[in-house]
């Protein structure tokens, strides 16, 4: 056993930090078009540790996806892919977290987030079939707008505790093949 073995535990710790300053962070941020940018600088400039607890939330989901590259990098050396249901586990958890924090990155709605919420979910129109729908369903009408913010605030609040909740499950299996 080396450090590389560390970076699961880290990962649950930066998931704790990271639902720990979300919640603080929402109960001052306004899911709405014309004030969520407003809401962020205000958070930054007005409430007390509020810069801290944003500067602390964004940069923890970088930290969190070095842990999560640096933990599937160790898999990947040490075979731990041939333990399917955990491995498959952790696939999930990946995607949960890429989601999570691509709806973060939405949520401040500049022009980048904005425009990046345009293309990455016009990009799932491709899926054939039901893309189209889908699309529409996200954006909660024809275009992002309102209840495009709306919808990507929930899930960037609720995808947290599924991810805690898929976490216990990783390690039940991780606990189960050793």
């Amino acid at each position: 056993i080396s450090y590389w073995w560390n970076f699961g535990s880290l990962l649950g710790l930066c998931l704790i930090t990271q639902i720990l300053t979300g919640l603080f962070l929402a109960m001052h941020y306004t899911a709405d078009t014309s004030s969520a940018f407003s809401s962020v600088a205000h958070i930054c400039r007005d409430v007390n540790y509020g810069w801290l607890m944003r500067n602390i939330h964004a940069n923890g989901a970088s930290f969190f996806f070095i842990c999560i590259f640096l933990h599937i990098g160790r898999g990947l050396y040490y075979g731990s892919y041939m333990y399917k249901e955990t491995w498959n586990i952790g696939v999930i958890l990946l995607f949960l977290v890429m989601a999570t924090a691509f709806g973060g990155y939405v949520l401040p709605w500049g022009q980048m987030s904005f425009w990046g919420a345009t293309v990455i979910t016009n990009l799932l129109s491709a899926i054939p079939y039901m893309g189209d729908t889908l699309v529409q369903w996200i954006w909660g009408g024809f275009s992002v707008d309102k209840a495009t913010l709306t919808r990507f605030f929930a899930f960037h609040f609720l995808f947290p505790f599924l991810m805690a909740g898929t976490s216990i499950i990783h390690l039940l299996f991780l606990h189960e093949t050793g």
